[in-house]
């Protein structure tokens, strides 16, 4: 398994990747966005954002978005799960924004919690999710080197 530079090219895949991940993630409302519009929009971050993949002979196995100060998106396919591709995704995420960053997650999302705190990020803040369009309560977590 590597890590690269996503392609304006991989938009695809990554937005199977993320549409994936997201089904896994039961708490979340289903019909908050078409697969059409979700794909647009991964379609358009690939293009603003600076995408880095989890790949392995081809395939995309995961993807980290950045911008500065925030890692705005990690997601990991369901069947690359507990493989490492998270880890060396949050790990280049380390080493492009070396001075820190935080990121959210839902309260619901355990896994990411464990995985995040595992990882050395701190939680800094809880919100009930007035803020975020699905309406769900989530958690500011920060890594500060």
């Amino acid at each position: 398994m590597h890590i690269q530079r996503a392609s304006e090219d991989d938009w695809q895949e990554i937005a199977e990747t993320f549409l994936a991940a997201r089904r896994t993630m039961t708490y979340l409302n289903a019909g908050l966005h078409s697969d059409a519009e979700t794909r647009l929009f991964i379609r358009r971050m690939v293009k603003r954002s600076e995408v880095w993949v989890a790949a392995r002979d081809g395939e995309i196995l995961g993807f980290a978005a950045l911008e500065p100060g925030w890692l705005h998106h990690l997601y990991v396919g369901p069947s690359a799960h507990n493989a490492g591709a998270g880890s060396l995704l949050l790990a280049k995420a380390k080493e492009e924004m070396p001075r820190g960053f935080s990121l959210w997650t839902f309260q619901a999302n355990l896994g990411a919690r464990r995985f995040y705190e595992r990882h050395g990020l701190t939680e800094t803040r809880r919100t009930r999710g007035t803020d975020n369009e699905e309406g769900l309560p989530d958690i500011l977590y920060e890594w500060r080197p």
